[in-house]
This record gives C-alpha cells, sequence and structure tokens, in this order.
C-alpha cells in the first residue's frame, strides 16, 4: 500500500493536476485513490 500510495499521491503528480484541474477535483481525487490504496491493503492482510 506504501509503495502505491508514493506513486498515486506524490506532490509532482499534485502539482501538474493543479494546472488543469480545480482544487475540488484534486481534493476529490486524492481523497477517493487515499481510499482505495488504503482498503487494498487492509484488504491484502486479511488475505495473507
Amino acid at each position: 500500500a506504501f509503495m502505491m500510495a508514493v506513486i498515486a499521491l506524490s506532490l509532482p503528480e499534485t502539482i501538474i493536476l493543479r494546472r488543469v484541474l480545480k482544487w475540488q477535483l484534486i481534493a476529490a481525487f486524492l481523497t477517493v485513490v487515499g481510499a482505495g490504496i488504503l482498503a487494498v491493503g487492509y484488504l491484502f492482510n486479511l488475505v495473507l
């Protein structure tokens, strides 16, 4: 989960997205991606 978060929630990506998206959409994107990464991490912990 940490490795996915480092790539998906990186500062350079946020800066690039800031040029094309409003801050509300960026916040929604970061929230959804972060929640998804947490869910996948917990799922793998339950399975393994």
